[in-house]
């Protein structure tokens, strides 16, 4: 079976298919660590989303295409004449893996769709269709970001302090980035500008991937606290939020990486401009407000602890949502692969 290539380059390896065998790089060891880890079967598909070694809502969706593929070949593989069985289990599996990212399920109801409509062809027909829609969603999602940042480049001016929260770089994504992607198009196009990392607790996803993703790009950064963002934006140091999203609703309000909310709260008192880049797959087109979108809560440990250094009493009570809600009304436009969509 051959494996369609991209038409460009991802500036990151977030996840690649090579010679039948599913890779990613561990997002747990970076920055430490740039550690390359295969994905054997669908539980490590599975184990790798719920444990954070990958993670942003795009690289979720096609990193779940691909363990649909995974389930269905190794089904064949053990002489079973029905993959598409174990496809339909798989989808099933892999959907339970994390709640609020709209992408997952996005990616996984297209891969249904592909066993729905196949008729009734051989094993090997499909996994074959299942591996070329895995594919298909990969490459989509390289492209939507790169208009992402096509579209947004136009935001970016000339020394501009921008602040992002979370990553939502090539690392959350096929490669190319969400929120991220405008600043890596205006870097290639020589605007200078500064940007402002909030460190993103309590996993630290700002710090260690946002970090060293702008490192690589050579953008100028300055890591923060995520309390400091209302000072600097008190100092007038912030021209600009762009945060990514995990599920938008129909009316617009977004689900981001918790202390997203906090930041558009602060921007609007401050008359900052506050921007959402996502692409169309991350639009729930059901869900009507952000009221009603699941809101995954996360083991406490995250909390009372910073890697594996214990900073809380160990029985210490918490609460740890990964997620929060923005209104609609706080944020300017939504960055697309189809262009700005003002509110």
């Amino acid at each position: 079976m051959s494996e369609r290539k991209p038409l460009m380059e991802p500036l990151i390896k977030t996840l690649w298919r090579e010679k039948g065998r599913l890779y990613i790089i561990d997002q747990q060891k970076l920055p430490a660590e740039e550690k390359v880890v295969e994905l054997k079967s669908v539980k490590d598909v599975w184990a790798a989303v719920k444990t954070l070694k990958i993670r942003g809502a795009p690289a979720i969706g096609c990193i779940a295409a691909y363990g649909v593929v995974l389930a269905a070949e190794a089904s064949m593989a053990s002489g079973s004449k029905e993959p598409a069985k174990e496809a339909r289990r798989a989808i099933k599996y892999l959907k339970t893996s994390r709640p609020t990212a709209y992408n997952l399920f996005f990616a996984l109801d297209r891969m249904e769709k592909v066993l729905v409509e196949a008729g009734s062809p051989t094993a090997a027909g499909i996994v074959s269709r299942l591996a070329e829609e895995a594919d298909a969603i990969y490459m989509e999602d390289l492209e939507c970001c790169r208009r992402i940042g096509d579209n947004g480049v136009s935001l970016i001016k000339k020394n501009m302090g921008i602040l992002t929260h979370c990553n939502a770089g090539g690392l959350a994504t096929s490669g190319f980035g969400t929120a991220l992607a405008p600043l890596f198009a205006a870097r290639k196009k020589g605007i200078k500008f500064h940007v402002f990392v909030d460190e993103t607790r309590p996993v630290f996803q700002g710090a260690r991937l946002t970090a060293w993703e702008l490192k690589k790009a050579e953008i100028p950064y300055t890591l923060i606290c995520d309390s400091m963002a209302g000072f600097l934006m008190q100092q007038g140091k912030i021209d600009m939020v762009i945060t990514g999203a995990d599920r938008i609703a129909l009316n617009g309000d977004t689900a981001n990486k918790i202390g997203t909310y906090s930041l558009a709260v602060l921007a609007h008192y401050h008359g900052v401009d506050f921007y959402v880049a996502a692409p169309f797959s991350t639009f729930d087109p059901v869900i009507r407000t952000g009221g009603e979108i699941p809101v995954e809560e996360r083991l406490p440990g995250e909390v009372r602890k910073i890697g594996k250094e214990v900073v809380a009493p160990e029985d210490a009570r918490v609460y740890n949502p990964a997620f929060d809600i923005t209104p609609a009304k706080l944020i300017k436009a939504f960055i697309t692969e189809k262009g700005i969509i003002k509110r």
